[in-house]
């Protein structure tokens, strides 16, 4: 399931993190690419050592995991590998998959793929993320601050940024429920169940469906 969620971070937020980057502290995208991405990655990314680095990735984070629309459709067990990426004129990351497991010695396996946008998508040309459906290409430019989730086994690209700088934060999700099809039934059983208890209260129908979705959550769950 492909889901873009509006606004994971505030104005306040997004504030914080573009007016804290300093682009002095980025370093060639390449370092943190699969052996087979290597070769297509063209970006730059927020070296580990700069000093504000993991405060920015901690509020990205939580952000993420006080996003209830994030919690119901992603069902994250760890969000984890959270990247700042900087496109400027000239850059882009060609066709590629994620990597399966990421980590050195503690694996994470990574079900679920995520872009935070930072820039306003009026200040660059180009720089679309584009993912290989089943349904054709879909090609994905936000604004600052909203989110887009999706499956982390599609192949997917970067376009050519043409003018201006795009900055984004990027990061991956061991889920509790490996299955993307599995979590897309949750995801169904939990919106309807939750409309069901805003419209009428805690009825029948509403229990049925929470039997289910629990149900299946106790099935599919990995923890």
């Amino acid at each position: 399931m492909i889901l873009s969620i509006a606004k994971v971070l505030t104005p306040e937020e997004l504030n914080l993190i573009t007016e804290r980057l300093d682009a002095a502290d980025f370093i060639d995208g390449k370092a943190t690419a699969g052996w087979h991405a290597r070769v297509v990655k063209h970006n730059t990314q927020l070296a580990n050592q700069a000093t504000y680095a993991q405060d920015l990735k901690d509020l990205v984070k939580k952000a993420l995991w006080r996003n209830q629309l994030f919690q119901i459709a992603v069902q994250p067990k760890v969000i984890h590998s959270i990247l700042f990426s900087r496109y400027e004129e000239g850059m882009s990351y060609g066709r590629h998959v994620d990597n399966a497991l990421m980590g050195d010695q503690n694996k994470l396996r990574s079900d679920v793929s995520l872009t935070v946008f930072l820039s306003e998508p009026s200040t660059y040309g180009g720089g679309e993320l584009v993912l290989e459906t089943i349904e054709g290409e879909q090609a994905i430019k936000l604004e600052a601050g909203d989110a887009i989730v999706y499956p982390s086994s599609f192949l997917h690209r970067v376009e050519p940024v043409t003018e201006g700088i795009r900055l984004v934060a990027v990061a991956w999700v061991q889920s509790l429920v490996r299955d993307p099809q599995d979590r897309e039934i949750l995801f169904d059983l939990d919106t309807v169940r939750r409309a069901i208890f805003h419209k009428d209260g805690k009825t029948t129908e509403f229990d049925l469906i929470s039997k289910s979705y629990s149900n299946l959550l106790r099935k599919w769950g990995d923890v």
